[in-house]
């Protein structure tokens, strides 16, 4: 079971792409980074993404060991001097999940209409950092091993042995160059991933020692519960052991949108947001005997928990796999398999067009390709790097992650946690249960979510440095259900400030006053009951479907 985005309705209004081989790109400079990793880049042109063409933007590979090339796309922060703000990298998890899905459906400069058209992102976090988005580990996104003529097969890749689409393929746009899929060139873990993924933060801060003067932040979601502390204190140890060819990472801040922590408390709570105490949408998908069966699944002797703690006691792999497959079959996914409804926002029918998906066939057009140095086309999710991290049981552990931000907080490290209370996937009362030791000693009650639109959008629990953030009325990815919310958060969060209402600095002794739980209910007034097909855009006024593509297009211009 891995945090991968479900399918959405792909390219029913969009470019549409037919095969492309393509060649290496020729045109990257080469410089050699920190940690000896040499650093291929280019400068991309305005429009590919970022609009304003006084905002400098790089894209390149990190080449972190032979046969593993890591992608990256950089955009200077828009205001200000970018050589004084701070630097954020952002990934997404899955194990397998491309950044370029943070990108441009949630926090990067533009996004992608249905017909190729980028606009801009106002609520971009590139208007307060630096932004460094990194497709990892290897294989995932524009990562890759070795680029080799394929096609694409159930998610698989197929080596092909020219460059050639034969006609037995059924969906010949599915030709193209991707990642030799060799499973032994990318990680099968998070502690596994996280060495590479350092590897990459030294060769662009050697490539690029101007943007990472001031600062530098860590911002994932989802898989990235276990991704975002891992990484991070992996990072501060190595920070204590330099050589001469590293420098130090100067880690600020670490944030976690809707993250998978501790699998223990997440499978829990999928009971607890179906059944009991259920969801603030008041949705309850499952009859009496369909819930009494979750619970037994559950709590049941021999089933999801126990193997759970086998797992944790016992560390190996395939009593991991076993749990997490049995947990996965029998505790998450009836929900999708009887309710029909969305992973990723409880309030929507499964398919789920939000949030937009026309900048896959974007990416895979070979004028964008060439723009960024693509060595091959791109895949929103790796199936190879799913299966890899299935085989260490990688998602059922524990990993030590609240031990992790323990020891970042030491540290003096800011950690924020947040999450859309619409989300089944990783919900909001996983995320929950899972912050409520940091508050024990001393406590911190539930504020406000005070933004600039004078609209509540979510509460806050925050002792010092570490916060919980409830976001109301989003789901899973919530800077695209609340962008405003989530870039003043963000904002917050980086600049030191209290989360609530960045008017306070938020020191050792900083705590939210308010009640214990967050107790808002949220009411059905926006869930919907037919499919929404893709030609609506999404209003995060109403916090629904919203004009028709069409319309926006035309008033655009």
């Amino acid at each position: 079971m891995v945090r991968l985005s479900i399918p959405f309705l792909v390219g029913l209004l969009g470019l549409g792409t037919e095969a492309t081989f393509m060649s290496p790109p020729d045109d990257l400079k080469m410089v050699m980074g920190h940690a000896g990793v040499p650093v291929r880049y280019k400068q991309v042109e305005a429009g590919i993404c970022e609009l304003d063409p006084d905002v400098k933007s790089f894209s390149g590979y990190a080449d972190v060991a032979e046969d593993q090339h890591i992608f990256w796309w950089f955009f200077e922060a828009r205001h200000g001097n970018p050589e004084e703000a701070p630097l954020t990298v952002w990934i997404n998890g899955g194990p397998g999940s491309s950044s370029m899905m943070g990108l441009f459906q949630e926090l990067g400069p533009c996004g992608v209409d249905p017909y190729g058209e980028v606009y801009s992102n106002p609520h971009s976090w590139s208007n307060v950092s630096n932004m460094l988005f990194i497709d990892q580990p290897t294989q995932t996104g524009l990562s890759y091993t070795k680029p080799v003529p394929g096609y694409k097969q159930g998610g698989d890749v197929i080596e092909l042995p020219d460059n050639i689409c034969p006609d037995y393929v059924a969906d010949p746009s599915s030709c193209g160059t991707y990642s030799h899929p060799n499973m032994t060139l990318t990680a099968n873990s998070t502690e596994g991933a996280a060495k590479n993924f350092w590897l990459t933060l030294q060769g662009f801060m050697g490539a690029f020692p101007q943007y990472t003067k001031n600062g530098f932040n860590l911002a994932t979601e989802s898989y990235g519960g276990h991704y975002g502390p891992v990484f991070s204190a992996y990072i501060e140890r190595r920070n204590d052991r330099l050589t001469p060819s590293t420098v130090k990472i100067p880690l600020k801040t670490l944030l976690v949108g809707n993250g998978w922590f501790d699998p223990i408390i997440g499978y829990q709570a999928f009971y607890n947001f179906t059944v009991s105490p259920g969801n603030t949408y008041g949705y309850a998908p499952f009859d009496d005997d369909t819930a009494a069966d979750l619970y037994d699944s559950l709590y049941g002797a021999g089933n999801c928990l126990d193997q759970l703690r086998d797992c944790q006691t016992s560390g190996r792999d395939d009593v991991c796999a076993r749990a997490d497959d049995f947990c996965a079959d029998h505790v998450e996914y009836p929900y999708g398999d009887l309710a029909g409804r969305s992973d990723y926002d409880v309030r929507q029918p499964a398919p789920d067009p939000f949030p937009y998906t026309f900048y896959e066939d974007y990416l895979n057009t070979p004028r964008v390709q060439r723009a960024l140095g693509a060595a091959t086309n791109y895949t929103k999710s790796s199936r190879l790097v799913a299966r890899a991290f299935h085989g260490t049981g990688d998602d059922a552990r524990g990993l030590d992650i609240a031990d992790d931000l323990r020891f970042l907080l030491s540290r003096n490290v800011t950690v924020a946690l947040y999450a859309g209370d619409a989300d089944f996937d990783c919900n909001w009362l996983g995320v929950e249960a899972f912050a409520e030791p940091f508050f024990q000693a001393p406590s911190a009650g539930y504020a406000d979510l005070r933004t600039s639109d004078n609209i509540t959008h979510g509460q806050t629990r925050q002792a010092g440095r570490f916060s919980f953030t409830r976001v109301y009325e989003s789901g899973h990815m919530v800077p695209f259900y609340q962008p405003l919310a989530a870039l003043e958060l963000f904002g917050r969060a980086i600049g030191g400030r209290d989360v609530a209402t960045g008017r306070e600095l938020a020191g050792p002794l900083y705590r939210t006053n308010g009640t214990a739980r967050t107790t808002y209910w949220n009411g059905d007034a926006t869930m919907q009951w037919e499919v929404v097909m893709p030609n609506r855009t999404y209003d995060v006024t109403t916090n629904g479907p919203g004009a028709f593509w069409d319309d926006v297009v035309k008033a655009r211009g």
